[in-house]
């Protein structure tokens, strides 16, 4: 399922909190995404704690019980973990990863929050979630009966909030530093093939590979740094954080280079490192320059005044990364009016950059 309509980690715990009390939820999104940790925030935040099952792993009587002998008559007796005196919020993970088995089995649990003669404790609150089918993920088809019995919603991953959540839990200040400067790169989709990407979730394990080595200036070495980076998050993303840590003893390099107190790191060796800044700067320009030039301000227009002299001198230094830097690679466009004026002062290199 992809849902034409995604929401942010803040709107999700609203929405829960609205709507999880009277109605079950399925939450979808992309392996990494923060989907579990929502939850957990959710159940604390309403004061319950929170039972999580993980449908890839369950078994039909996992969820109905076993059978039991009473009399003449026999019940289902249900799982310990599920039958509670208290109410509790009850966290359906990978959801749609289990059999069509399990999955009837939690028809009623779902829809009228029961299992067999069990009835959850008043004030119970169902949520399932779930990986989409281009996750690259196992996922099998939820039924139309149980997809009916639920409220959807997509998640997203945005940059700012998962900034305020890292800063309020120690995540490793290289990898908030890298993220406040490359919001773009906290979340990648799932590759085809076998290989590490980059999630909230896999930044995280950076951190913490980070702060199990005590990670300072020169306290890991080149190596270690290089095997932990590329062992976490997508081998772009992790080579222009190796670029980016090498850059630490000046954390406000580009932007003295935008004011002309430096200039672009130019001798062979730093090429990583012009990369990385050369990028930042090309996001800079992406988010501070307006679409209509009538709406530049006073630093807009110093902005745009330097950035056309320093794509001068970094297309003396490196063609192809000067290129880099009005491309529209990604998806995303600089200004047209911005580009007209480098296609006056530089027309071979927006030439050959659209070529």
């Amino acid at each position: 399922m992809n849902l034409p309509v995604s929401v942010s980690q803040n709107e999700l715990l609203e929405l829960l909190v609205n709507i999880a009390p009277v109605r079950p939820v399925f939450i979808w999104g992309a392996p990494g995404i923060g989907k579990s940790a929502l939850v957990e925030a959710f159940a604390d935040a309403v004061g319950l704690p929170c039972v999580s099952l993980l449908g890839s792993q369950l078994a039909p009587e996992d969820i109905i019980g076993i059978p039991q002998i009473k009399g003449e008559t026999s019940e289902f007796l249900p799982p310990k973990m599920i039958a509670r005196k208290e109410p509790y919020v009850l966290f359906l993970d990978e959801l749609n990863a289990c059999s069509q088995e399990v999955q009837k089995a939690f028809y009623s649990l779902i829809h009228e929050k029961r299992i067999g003669e069990y009835h959850l404790p008043q004030g119970s609150i169902v949520i399932g979630a779930g990986n989409r089918a281009q996750d690259s993920a196992i996922v099998k088809t939820m039924s139309s009966a149980l997809v009916n019995r639920m409220f959807h919603v997509q998640l997203k991953a945005d940059p700012a909030q998962w900034l305020t959540w890292a800063y309020q839990n120690q995540i490793h200040p290289w990898v908030t530093d890298y993220i406040r400067q490359r919001p773009d790169h906290l979340f990648t989709e799932p590759p085809k093939t076998e290989e590490p990407y980059s999630t909230p979730r896999s930044w995280h394990m950076l951190s913490d590979a980070l702060r199990e080595y005590n990670a300072g200036f020169n306290a890991i070495s080149e190596d270690s740094l290089r095997v932990i980076t590329y062992g976490c998050v997508s081998a772009s993303h992790g080579g222009m954080f190796l670029a980016f840590t090498k850059q630490l003893g000046n954390t406000n390099l580009l932007s003295d280079i935008i004011k002309g107190d430096a200039r672009w790191p130019a001798k062979p060796e730093e090429r990583d490192v012009l990369y990385f800044l050369a990028s930042a700067f090309r996001d800079r320009l992406l988010q501070e320059l307006p679409q209509d030039k009538h709406k530049l301000g006073k630093e807009g227009q110093f902005l745009a005044y330097r950035a056309k002299a320093l794509m001068k001198e970094l297309s003396a230094i490196s063609y192809e990364i000067a290129q880099m830097v009005i491309s529209a690679d990604d998806k995303r466009v600089l200004p047209e009016w911005f580009m007209l004026e480098i296609v006056r002062d530089l027309p071979r290199l927006v030439g050959g950059s659209y070529a």
